[in-house]
């Protein structure tokens, strides 16, 4: 069992994320999770948008090294949702949320996660990417879910495991669970290689 391959680390997410506390649970492999100090996630305007989870995965990194010790395995991971050659973020507000679904409403998005994990030996790091369609969303629908979810802390306002992804995901090719924050079939495999 991949425990059996991680047994001299103490495996670390340095993420606030419950979603991805939740994924990396369901692997059954023993792990602490930490916020990470409040670092200003900049990337180069010149980086190409899907490279930009997997710099600010490897961004997340670097700001915890210094607290890392021998035995530490840390796991750090940034998704950005994108469309029509623009980024995502989290929202800032209601407003921006709005924005944002009535943006992705009828149209197909790209979902990209970027993970790196590290130890002081080494680092490595992959990304996923996922396509997903959006059925038309109407301003009922929309703000229902404004109204009765969290979207604030979710690339591009939306959970694909909330009520708007039961009910406006058309379909989605790639990995569901990348969507959600954390492409935990590759991750699996990449720390048995790791270890």
């Amino acid at each position: 069992m991949l425990k059996d391959f991680l047994s001299d680390y103490q495996i670390v997410l340095a993420s606030q994320s419950p979603r991805r506390r939740e994924l990396l649970a369901g692997l059954d492999i023993p792990f602490i999770q930490i916020s990470l100090p409040d670092i200003e996630e900049v990337y180069p305007d010149s980086l190409p948008l899907e490279e930009v989870p997997l710099f600010l995965s490897r961004l997340k990194a670097t700001a915890y090294r210094e607290r890392m010790q021998a035995s530490t395995l840390l796991i750090t991971a940034d998704t950005v949702v994108i469309i029509e050659g623009e980024i995502l973020g989290k929202p800032q507000d209601r407003s921006e949320a709005e924005s944002m679904l009535k943006k992705l409403s009828g149209k197909e998005h790209i979902v990209v996660t970027g993970v790196s994990i590290t130890s002081l030996e080494k680092q490595e790091s992959f990304s996923c990417c996922s396509k997903v369609c959006f059925e038309k969303l109407s301003s009922e629908e929309i703000y229902f879910y404004l109204d009765h979810y969290r979207p604030y802390d979710k690339a591009g306002a939306y959970g694909i495991q909330e009520w708007i992804g039961y009910v406006g995901i058309h379909h989605v090719e790639g990995s569901f669970y990348n969507v959600m924050g954390l492409p935990v079939h590759l991750l699996y495999q990449s720390l048995k290689d790791f270890a």
